[in-house]
């Protein structure tokens, strides 16, 4: 398996992130205004890799903001599954890192491109608890209709995405697949290197 067929899933489709440096006040109260943020922060992302000073800086600002929206230690755990429990605390710490940087340098900017141009229409939120699943319908130039699911989490007051379903399929789901061929044929150093070199890519 290719780690380019990974982060081509995540540069697309996928737009989560790990808590950071947002005051509480600025995140939505309500699992759809939480989704809707999201998307306006990353339709505001400049996708081109060659960037002027500003533009990157503008896109750390909203990268930042945007990584508020979610809990990637939750989903680290979840896509590597065993093999989470497998590594020390800063092992587990670094992973997180290396994902959520990932999303900022690598998902946020691209996904941009996807959702630039496009219409969307929120179907009613479906709450279980503090459990939500918002349901919307993406009509692309390109793509055609696509249906997107975000499954959200509240913690204390904040609702967090978890996952991303697209047409059926789960983003969490397919990433914990695509890490375990990694690890079945080679080993976590190797899973490791591999996004920390699409990392740097993306950087540089």
């Amino acid at each position: 398996m290719k780690i380019s067929k990974i982060l081509q899933f995540l540069a697309v489709f996928t737009l989560m992130g790990l808590a950071g440096p947002v005051p509480d006040s600025a995140l939505a109260d309500n699992p759809q205004a939480a989704v809707q943020q999201l998307i306006q922060s990353i339709q505001k992302m400049h996708p081109e890799k060659s960037l002027t000073a500003e533009q990157r800086q503008a896109n750390e600002k909203i990268s930042r903001r945007a990584v508020a929206y979610m809990n990637v230690r939750q989903v680290s755990e979840k896509t590597l599954g065993k093999h989470w429990k497998q590594r020390s605390k800063e092992e587990q710490d670094r992973f997180v890192q290396i994902l959520e940087d990932l999303f900022r340098y690598v998902a946020f900017p691209n996904s941009s491109k996807f959702f630039g141009a496009m219409d969307l229409t929120y179907a009613p939120t479906r709450m279980d608890g503090k459990r939500a699943k918002v349901l919307l319908t993406v009509l692309h130039s390109d793509e055609g209709e696509v249906g997107l699911e975000f499954v959200l989490e509240q913690d204390s007051r904040r609702w967090r995405v978890v996952d991303v379903v697209l047409d059926g399929v789960s983003m969490r789901n397919n990433l914990r697949t695509q890490f375990n061929k990694v690890l079945k044929q080679h080993d976590y150093p190797e899973l490791l290197r591999r996004l920390a070199k699409k990392l740097k890519s993306a950087r540089h």
